[in-house]
């Protein structure tokens, strides 16, 4: 081979190469309005939660000295800051894995052709549409202890005595997450209803060939068709569970007590309500290790589980 011809054979390289360089810079720099606002909201605001959480600063006074890990230490002795975990922790994986249950076989439902399935799919994906606040106080109407509660005026026609839904403690948490649940199956179920429309209709008809029931056909064609919708419900069912505030706030309160306390609602209580900032920064960098730790087992099981099914 002559050098002309080595030559020749190089420039295309080159241009190649000039090319894809070309390429990723003009994806940076349409990247780096993106990157530059995720720096100033997420990464600046992490790292000043990170310095004040090693001081007793109380957010208001110039004037403050540093602790180190002493606020880390307080966190796992306060009861009610561990309430807040447990519930918080409770709330995320009870609502994950109950609209999941619920979600998907009435969107099999929703999918059948029958009178008024339009109206149906309206109606549960609009019980999710008002605000998280304004469904809590609608809620602690109906499940208020009080005789003059709904629920408990509905179960005294049976003879049942007053439950004090919101007053206990177990009664409480119940109740935050069947609203949970309850306001969120719609909207899960729509999501899975737009992937079921995407299944092909010859592999029902092949399986009824063959001789395959309804459950076969669920197991076989539907569940495994699902995985990609199940894996995107499921990150948004545990993302929004981690960071709930809005629903236990103004259905309980936080109480009884600190029963339905979370740790949004604990960061903001220690913080702002009680001055302590270096406590509640502290516990805002734990909740955020603990969201990647959480939503990070959740991808990799995820990804797993898909690629069981490919």
């Amino acid at each position: 081979m002559t050098a002309a011809t080595i030559g020749h054979a190089s420039k295309p390289k080159t241009k190649r190469a000039s090319s894809l360089w070309a390429e990723n810079l003009s994806s940076f720099w349409f990247l780096l309005p993106i990157i530059i606002i995720f720096f100033i909201l997420t990464v600046v605001p992490l790292a000043q939660s990170f310095f004040y959480s090693l001081t007793d600063y109380d957010g208001y006074s110039e004037n403050f000295s540093f602790v180190a890990f002493s606020n880390y230490v307080a966190i796992f002795k306060d009861p009610s800051l561990l309430s807040a975990l447990g519930f918080t922790l409770l709330y995320a994986f009870g609502t994950t894995l109950l609209v999941t249950c619920f979600a998907i076989p009435l969107a099999v439902t929703l999918n059948k052709a029958m009178w008024g399935r339009s109206f149906a799919r309206s109606l549960f994906f609009f019980l999710g549409v008002p605000a998280q606040a304004i469904i809590g106080l609608i809620w602690q109407y109906i499940f208020s202890p009080l005789g003059s509660g709904v629920m408990n005026k509905v179960i005294a026609v049976f003879g049942i005595p007053n439950i004090p839904w919101l007053a206990d403690d177990n009664w409480a948490r119940f109740c935050v997450i069947f609203v949970a649940v309850w306001m969120q199956v719609g909207w899960h179920a729509t999501l899975y209803l737009a992937y079921l429309q995407t299944i092909p209709a010859d592999l029902y008809e092949q399986a009824r060939v063959d001789g395959a029931n309804s459950r076969q056909q669920f197991f076989h064609i539907t569940l495994p068709q699902l995985i990609p919708g199940i894996v995107v419900s499921m990150f948004l069912l545990m993302t929004g569970g981690l960071k709930i505030y809005d629903l236990p706030y103004t259905l309980t309160g936080g109480g009884p007590g600190y029963a339905t306390n979370t740790l949004s609602q604990a960061i903001i209580l220690k913080g702002i309500g009680q001055s302590q900032y270096g406590l509640g920064s502290a516990l805002s960098v734990c909740f955020t290790v603990a969201c990647i730790l959480v939503i990070a087992a959740q991808t990799g099981i995820a990804n797993a589980v898909e690629k069981r099914f490919q």
